[in-house]
Formats: C-alpha cells, sequence, structure tokens
C-alpha cells in the first residue's frame, strides 16, 4: 500500500517538473514565430483598437468581480449576523 503511494508521488513530481518545463519552452517557440497578422495591424493602425477593445473586456470582468464580491460579502454579513 505506501509503494502505491510513493509511485504516486513520483509521477506527481515529473508531471510538475514536465509542466515547467513546458510553460518554459513554449514561449521560446511562440517568440521565435514571426506574426504576419500582428504585423499587418500595427501597418493598418489596427492593433490600437485590438488593445482598446481588450482593455475594456478585462474592466468589464474587473467591475463584475468587484460588484459580485461587495454582493457575497451583503450575503455574508446578513447571514452571519442572524
Amino acid at each position: 500500500m505506501e509503494n502505491r503511494k510513493k509511485v504516486k508521488t513520483a509521477n506527481g513530481k515529473w508531471k510538475s517538473v514536465w509542466s515547467v518545463l513546458a510553460m518554459l519552452v513554449f514561449p521560446l517557440v511562440a517568440m521565435a514565430q514571426e506574426v504576419e497578422m500582428a504585423d499587418t495591424l500595427r501597418r493598418d493602425g489596427k492593433i490600437y483598437v485590438v488593445v482598446g477593445v481588450i482593455a475594456i473586456i478585462f474592466l468589464g470582468l474587473a467591475f463584475y468581480l468587484i460588484a459580485l464580491d461587495r454582493r457575497i460579502s451583503k450575503m455574508e454579513n446578513r447571514k452571519g449576523g442572524n
């Protein structure tokens, strides 16, 4: 029984090692490639539109999460007060 636990732990450690290596290697591969779409967007001046849309989406998500957190906090306070 103990041997099985050791094997699972060892496999878990190797999965972690491979995950870290993959996270380190994949961005390097991606940087080596040329991205024609990004160059085209920069050349046409549309990259600012893309950045703006992404910024609006992130801001919307942030405001939504803040509002949701406040609602949950209010509900927790009401439940705890009873």
